[in-house]
């Protein structure tokens, strides 16, 4: 661990507590790596999120109905 890291207090349901435990020692990580490294995943799936929603900022937007309405009028519903 970094010495820039902070601590913190994480509750888990026991059954997945347990699992995480394990996969710790067989992957000869610490639970805290394992988790900072989930944590950064989960991050970086945010980031491509948003740039994927900033790119389509610009389309025009479409009404549920209005969608529905040309759904049906193509045949796919």
């Amino acid at each position: 661990m970094s010495n820039l890291s902070k601590r913190s207090t994480v509750y888990f349901e026991p059954n997945i507590h347990q699992a995480l435990k394990m996969r710790a020692a067989s992957s000869h990580l610490s639970v805290s790596e394992i988790i900072d490294e989930a944590v950064r995943l989960l991050m970086r799936e945010d980031q491509e999120d948003l740039a994927a929603v900033s790119k389509r900022a610009a389309e025009p937007e479409i009404s549920y109905e209005d969608l529905l309405n040309d759904l049906k009028s193509h045949g796919k519903i």
